[in-house]
């Protein structure tokens, strides 16, 4: 790209070349008019010379007095300077002031005599043979009556002509090269008295476009640039309220977006993204500024997503859909995704916007519901099962038997416990879930020991019966902040599941120990069947049973550790499970030693 020169050295040279282009061409006129003029003075001149001459020779031509006509020309000749030729009709020369005309070629042929024989007057200027000098010819016709008698012509050398002319231009070139000179100063005054301002305007101009409305424009003594320097001011005032007004918009709708929990994306109709909010670019693991004008495709390479872009840009219908995509660097998660037109100041439509909201986890909650209802519903239909069987089965006559009617019973009353224990661990999950984050006001500071002795006496008639011993290793003063009872039902429902599970005669291991400056750990550790590793992330989760028949032979809810793992939680700790199969298990809890929780 060719280098822009300044305002002034384009304007400079314009108005500098217009000068001297007026100046050449005035000269050259003037030049070509005076010498146009003189020569037609010369042409004047020598004509009426020769009619000078006409008038002597007239009566010498009929019959033609060759002798006489010579001796006039040689004469008038010398004294006048001029060469004088006088021709007969048919072109003979009868007489010549510098030649002997016996010895002149015939001039019928010369260009000012055949136009003098057609015209009564003749006019040439060239070289000339006989005198070897460049002439001007004048003929003129010489008529007796109306019977062509002859041809007078006069002629004198241009030399002179070109002399004079020369001189002209000398004096008109000296004259030029003055006024070029000071039209040279005058073009670059006049080119700098008009590029300054407009300089000025241009560096005005250029602040303006870097966003600097502080600027004012130059005020000069020329209307039209102080008609500019106006409307460029008020332009600039305009500039700045309606900047104003844009940013604050600006900010406002950037505050709303970036509050918004749900992202929110407006793509034009090519697919190409015009702005996108905080929370979307989180979702995606993008920038948000570098986002702008990149395809959907770029911060998604999910067929879905992409698909549905498509189908919201074909369509002017609000529409929504949920799709697992998998975002960022992350795992697949839910979206909902709503789409509706983006419509321009004009009403017409530009694009399409998209609201994004993660719906993961309220799937997973709608999803752990509809389990729980459906576990529910199944743990306490088949009590109520078999207590209905058992009723109607005495009712239809069992009661006359004595002996089965106490079997029967004792049955009933086997799964009215089982009912009893359901609800009861149904209202415990609840009522922890519920209190979670008031219940920390109310921790307390106590010592682990005396917890966990308390659980062990709750467990060891049970542990008695399977000939287990359960064996405890805590230091004796062992702090810990929270809810006592909350950590011994913990334990016990630990102890619980370790017991069911655990062969005849086996051990339990229940440590307790400081792990760091802030943790205490309690660990349960059995000498069961183990879990194998595909259940041990699900073991927490409601109603999950790794042997449903087992577990429900041993008497279990399903729900003991969930109702550990909601415990440890409300405690802000964590619970880990070690598992070999055939081997054992150990269930871990992580509490913290001072100031659990504060609230």
């Amino acid at each position: 790209m060719p280098k822009k020169r300044p305002m002034l050295w384009q304007l400079y040279p314009a108005l500098l070349f217009i000068a001297l282009l007026s100046i050449v061409s005035v000269s050259w006129y003037s030049v070509s008019f005076l010498k146009s003029f003189y020569l037609r003075q010369v042409s004047v001149d020598l004509e009426a010379r020769a009619r000078l001459v006409e008038d002597r020779i007239l009566a010498l031509l009929i019959p033609p007095n060759m002798k006489r006509i010579d001796e006039i020309c040689k004469s008038m000749g010398k004294r006048a300077e001029t060469r004088i030729t006088v021709i007969g009709p048919n072109g003979k020369v009868y007489g010549d002031s510098h030649h002997d005309p016996l010895t002149m070629d015939n001039h019928a042929t010369r260009p000012e005599v055949r136009a003098a024989m057609r015209e009564g007057t003749g006019e040439a200027i060239r070289f000339s043979r006989t005198l070897q000098r460049k002439l001007m010819y004048k003929a003129v016709v010489v008529r007796k009556g109306k019977t062509i008698a002859g041809v007078v012509r006069t002629s004198i050398p241009v030399d002179a002509v070109d002399k004079a002319l020369h001189a002209i231009q000398q004096r008109i070139a000296l004259a030029g090269l003055f006024i070029a000179l000071i039209s040279t100063g005058i073009s670059f005054l006049v080119s700098r008295y008009m590029s300054r301002p407009l300089e000025q305007i241009r560096r005005v101009a250029e602040a303006y476009s870097k966003g600097d409305l502080g600027v004012r424009p130059p005020v000069s003594g020329i209307k039209e640039i102080d008609e500019i320097s106006r409307t460029m001011k008020e332009m600039a005032d305009r500039l700045r309220e309606r900047i104003k007004t844009i940013t604050r918009q600006r900010n406002e709708l950037n505050t709303v977006l970036s509050s918004m929990m749900e992202g929110v994306i407006a793509v034009d109709l090519q697919g190409r993204i015009m702005n996108i909010n905080e929370a979307a670019a989180r979702l995606f693991d993008v920038d948000p500024e570098n986002c702008v004008g990149m395809m959907m495709e770029e911060i998604s390479r999910n067929p879905m997503l992409a698909g549905f872009v498509r189908r919201a840009l074909h369509e002017q219908d609000t529409f929504e859909e949920d799709m697992n995509i998998r975002v960022g660097t992350g795992d697949n998660r839910i979206l909902n995704l709503r789409s509706s037109s983006l419509l321009g100041t004009n009403g017409k439509r530009i694009g399409t916007l998209l609201v994004i909201a993660d719906v993961t986890r309220v799937r997973e909650l709608e999803n752990m519901r509809r389990d729980f209802v459906a576990n529910v519903s199944h743990e306490i239909k088949t009590p109520i099962t078999a207590i209905k069987g058992f009723v109607e089965t005495l009712l239809d006559g069992a009661l006359e038997n004595p002996d089965d009617a106490l079997r029967f019973l004792g049955i009933i009353e086997k799964h009215t416990r089982r009912l009893e224990a359901l609800v009861e661990d149904l209202l415990t999950l609840s009522r922890i879930e519920q209190e979670g984050e008031f219940a920390k006001t109310a921790f307390q500071e106590f010592n682990l020991r005396g917890v966990l002795n308390s659980a062990l006496q709750l467990c060891l008639t049970k542990a008695e019966a399977k000939g287990i011993k359960v064996l405890l290793n805590c230091p004796e003063a062992l702090p810990v902040k929270g809810n006592a009872s909350q950590i011994e039902q913990a334990v016990v429902n630990l102890l619980d599941n370790a017991i069911n599970y655990s062969p005849r005669e086996s051990s339990i291991r229940v440590n307790a120990r400081k792990e760091d400056a802030e943790t205490v750990t309690i660990s349960v550790t059995d000498q069961g069947c183990g879990i194998a590793p595909e259940h041990i992330q699900r073991i927490f989760e409601r109603f999950y049973r790794v042997d449903k028949g087992r577990s429900r032979a041993a008497g279990g809810t399903g729900l003991g550790l969930a109702i550990v793992k909601h415990i440890v939680q409300a405690h802000g700790g964590k619970i880990s499970v070690e598992s070999t199969p055939g081997k054992g298990s150990t269930f871990t809890i992580h509490l913290k030693h001072a100031g659990l929780n504060q609230g």
